[in-house]
């Protein structure tokens, strides 16, 4: 048995195939090693192409934070679904803790130092094609708060990977914004956010203190960079939450924006790092699967 892990680990990235379950892998990207968990649901057959889903951490985070199911259900969606599920470690200066994204505005020593994260979750992509059989055409990246922003740039950057994004508590940061074709985003926030304001500006309880771009601004940017024509349709209204939607968009594409009226900083219908809940009006996790699969 000794003799056959040793060979194991001897072997190629590429021939290093995946059993279900989670596990930790890394990839160098400019010359440093980053981390990510995968996630391989029990159902998962190597002979069937699946899609993939890129969940990206809030800014301070790390992949452990957002792989725990009691925050945000994301490991066991993946089973439910069938889904790979992807947990990408942002830049970090403390081995992988307090972790940030470089989305633009936003946030930190990502930020500051010009991390090419854009090219790392690309390589996260690549690295897990090579050992499981997943749909090129469904690969999908959210995230919360900063993880959100980079999953806007992301949309932004490397729309020839990601053919749609969902961000929950994160507007888009970004300053240049060239997608190479239309991209369904989904955007998810709290009216009452005291962090990232829903109007814009620097929430009182940020970190960062960026002025950050407001929820109205962003989802008008991707409607603008989506041509979509005709008003926003309600697709959904009830205690706590409202949904609406922009059709009519250039290849079918959709801005799809869901307001809950409490909840602040959070992931509705999860839990926060720090204690507390999400708005109850509405399960992000199930919303954000349920927009992917249409896409």
């Amino acid at each position: 048995m000794t003799v056959l892990c040793l060979v194991g680990l001897l072997l190629p990235a590429s021939a290093q195939t995946l059993a279900p379950g989670s596990r930790e892998l890394s990839v160098v990207h400019a010359g440093q090693a980053r981390d990510f968990i995968v996630h391989v649901p029990r159902s998962y057959r190597a002979d069937r192409p699946v899609p993939l889903v890129l969940a990206l951490h809030g800014g301070g985070g790390s992949m452990e934070v957002m792989a725990r199911d009691r925050l945000y259900g994301l490991v066991a969606q993946s089973e439910a679904s069938g889904w790979i599920v992807v947990f990408p470690n942002g830049f970090s200066r403390l081995g992988g803790k307090l972790a940030t994204w470089n989305a633009g505005l936003c946030c930190g020593a990502a930020r500051d130092r010009g991390s090419d994260d854009v090219g790392f979750l690309r390589a996260v992509v690549a690295d897990v094609q090579q050992r499981l059989n997943i749909d090129p055409q469904r690969v999908f990246a959210t995230g919360m708060s900063n993880g959100g922003m980079m999953s806007y740039r992301l949309a932004c950057e490397a729309s020839d990977v990601f053919r749609a994004v969902a961000a929950v508590a994160g507007t888009d940061g970004t300053t240049d914004c060239r997608p190479g074709r239309p991209v369904p985003v989904f955007h998810i926030h709290a009216r009452d956010d005291d962090r990232v304001l829903f109007n814009g500006g620097s929430g009182s309880d940020s970190n960062t203190h960026a002025d950050f771009v407001s929820v109205p601004g962003t989802v008008d940017k991707w409607a603008r960079l989506n041509a979509c024509k005709g008003p926003a349709e309600t697709v959904l209204k009830r205690p706590g939450v409202v949904c609406e939607v922009r059709r009519g968009c250039q290849d079918g594409a959709e801005v799809r924006l869901c307001v809950t009226e409490t909840g602040g900083h959070s992931w509705p219908g999860g839990r926060k790092a720090l204690g507390g809940k999400g708005s109850s009006a509405l399960d992000a996790t199930t919303e954000i699967w349920d927009f992917f699969a249409r896409q």
